[in-house]
């Protein structure tokens, strides 16, 4: 089983704001609490995770 490495905080992260960090696993990501890193990870692969980075740009989730 590959681990995440390259682990990289949300650039809008603030001291109060609940926020993730992205880390590269294999050829997709993986995401993380930054506040309780404890929980773990969830990932996705290549696929899954260009489709959620194209909704995001494209304010799907507004």
């Amino acid at each position: 089983m590959l681990h995440p490495t390259n682990w990289r905080k949300a650039s809008y992260s603030g001291p109060n704001n609940g926020c993730v960090e992205v880390g590269r696993v294999g050829d997709g990501a993986a995401v993380r609490d930054t506040k309780d890193r404890s929980l773990g990870y969830f990932t996705a692969d290549r696929q899954q995770w260009q489709a959620f980075l194209d909704a995001v740009k494209t304010d799907r989730f507004e």
